[in-house]
């Protein structure tokens, strides 16, 4: 890939040149008139690199763990034997066997490798990841019984929950707050494509394959997908770095720029000093009472979403045959998708958050009011594309946390871990709502997500509340004393930008809070 390049003015021809970022000074870049043109092309930079493949990935994620709720419609119950509530267990094994990961994943690092025993992701961390879940997706077409098919969702579990607290880290360290939620909603685009078009290779698989090489068609739909998210992550192995500190593919100047515009946005340098370590990280996060409500938050939300496992059975309801209702599943995801890109392009041109949050809460509340209220089918397919467009606001969840809790490092990671830890085990609960003795009509399990909907709303309008707040605190406050490892982390900013500390204490006492 070539460089980018910005034009300069040759003073000796009156003619303009084409300048590449490597031939930039570093006091240029940070500097001259030359730095917002070549912090754009930095962007798109990091955007051609990062951004395609952590969508396919994502995409691949979500196909992996709902391909169950696809094969259920083709007889994976009846030849696994999941009767009563075993099919609940099996939604609900992925997210128990994950609820420990994010917090040893984004803490603990290296003891979680320990704890894996795998000396491959030493190497590769959660880029490993990928290739375990595909592999634990194409086994579970093999297996015959409950606990096989349990066995497997658990390694799901365990490597999917490894990349995804690890893939919102690794974009936090490369984007600034204000670019953050438009990348996480790019990024999780592919969860709705998964859903909208997933539905659509389902419905071929399934109504094609079957019987081929004398196997039924839900073991081939396993097959290819899990065999897909091998290959995806073997890419990601080469393409995906942590951090700025660990690229090769990026120039001197441009790895520096990188740091430095992290640096500007809360007058600290984004990296953790001698005194910052996972368990510091872990005790600044746990006593924030920040974190505590996004936590809460989070876990009401993941409840209330839960609806995301069980949406074919969902469509199941209006009374069509199995591949007309994995085709209606597609267009509400497609909904969703367009809406989560505008929602996450407004908030990251406002600034806003707590509105670009609830709004969507409603409008799944709508949805389950919709659904409670009547039976019929076109009402109930409308309620459909409400509660995918709920998700719009859910994924905005992760950004408006790492936008709060950015420094230091070790406290963003832990706080990311436990949020994520948190809504494992929301969604694990929400496994559980759905029960198959509450359909067709599932009234009990729409009052409950609804309840929780509610919840997450409010507990929302408490951190923004809180937020505004400190905003105002810090709008009062004239002078800050720093020492410690808050002296050091301002003096490395200055040192990057190459201004005094003093300077550096105004930029940091212009941070203000996203609400």
């Amino acid at each position: 890939m070539s460089s980018p390049s910005v034009t300069e003015l040759d003073t000796n021809g009156g003619r303009k040149r084409s300048l590449s970022v490597q031939e930039v000074k570093t006091n240029d870049v940070l500097d001259s008139t030359l730095r917002i043109t070549i912090e754009s092309a930095l962007t798109r930079k990091l955007d051609l690199r990062l951004m395609p493949i952590f969508a396919l990935i994502f995409m691949m994620h979500n196909m992996d763990r709902n391909a169950v709720a696809a094969a259920r419609l083709q007889g994976l119950e009846m030849h696994l034997g999941l009767s009563g509530v075993r099919y609940n267990a099996v939604v609900a094994i992925l997210y128990s066997s994950a609820t420990p990961v994010p917090i040893l994943y984004n803490m603990v690092w290296p003891w979680n490798i320990i704890i894996l025993s795998c000396l491959f992701i030493i190497t590769y961390r959660n880029r490993a990841c990928v290739v375990v879940w595909g592999i634990a997706s194409v086994l579970i077409g093999v297996t015959n019984n409950f606990t096989g098919i349990m066995i497997c969702r658990a390694f799901l579990g365990v490597a999917e929950a490894a990349f995804l607290p690890g893939g919102v880290y690794i974009l936090s360290n490369w984007y600034t707050r204000k670019q953050l939620a438009f990348r996480i909603a790019i990024l999780s685009c592919g969860s709705f494509i998964s859903n909208a078009f997933g539905s659509l290779v389902a419905a071929g698989v399934l109504g094609r394959m079957e019987g081929e090489r004398g196997l039924p068609a839900w073991r081939w739909l396993f097959f290819i997908e899990g065999s897909i998210t091998i290959v995806l992550g073997l890419m990601a192995m080469i393409i995906l770095p942590d951090c700025a500190r660990d690229t090769r593919w990026l120039s001197a100047s441009e790895l520096h720029l990188a740091r430095v515009r992290l640096a500007e946005e809360v007058g600290e340098a984004d990296q953790d000093t001698s005194q910052d370590s996972a368990w510091t990280g872990l005790k600044m996060a746990i006593t924030d009472v920040r974190v505590l409500l996004f936590i809460m938050k989070a876990f009401m939300a993941s409840i209330s979403s839960g609806f995301g496992n069980f949406f074919p059975t969902l469509a199941a309801t209006l009374g069509y045959p199995t591949t007309i209702t994995l085709l209606l599943t597609a267009p509400p995801w497609i909904f969703a998708l367009i809406f989560s890109l505008i929602n996450a392009l407004s908030a990251d041109r406002t600034g806003e958050r707590f509105f670009h949050y609830a709004f969507w809460h409603f409008v799944g509340i709508l949805g389950f009011i919709i659904g409670i209220s009547t039976s019929a089918i076109g009402a109930r397919y409308f309620m459909l594309y409400l509660l995918a467009s709920s998700f719009a606001g859910v994924l905005l969840g992760p950004v408006w946390l790492t936008n709060t809790i950015s420094r230091p490092p070790a406290k963003r990671a832990a706080a990311i871990g436990l949020v994520g830890t948190c809504s494992n085990i929301g969604l694990i609960i929400g496994s559980f709502v759905w029960k198959g003795t509450w359909g067709p009509t599932y009234h009990n399990s729409m009052i409950i997500s609804l309840c929780c909907a509610v919840l997450s709303m409010s507990v929302a309008l408490v951190i923004r509340q809180k937020l505004i707040r400190e905003n105002r605190a810090l709008d009062a406050q004239e002078s800050l004393l720093l020492c410690g490892p808050n002296r050091e982390r301002i003096e490395e900013f200055a040192r990057l930008e190459g201004i005094t500390f003093e300077e550096a204490l105004v930029r940091k006492n212009g941070l203000r809070y996203l609400y």
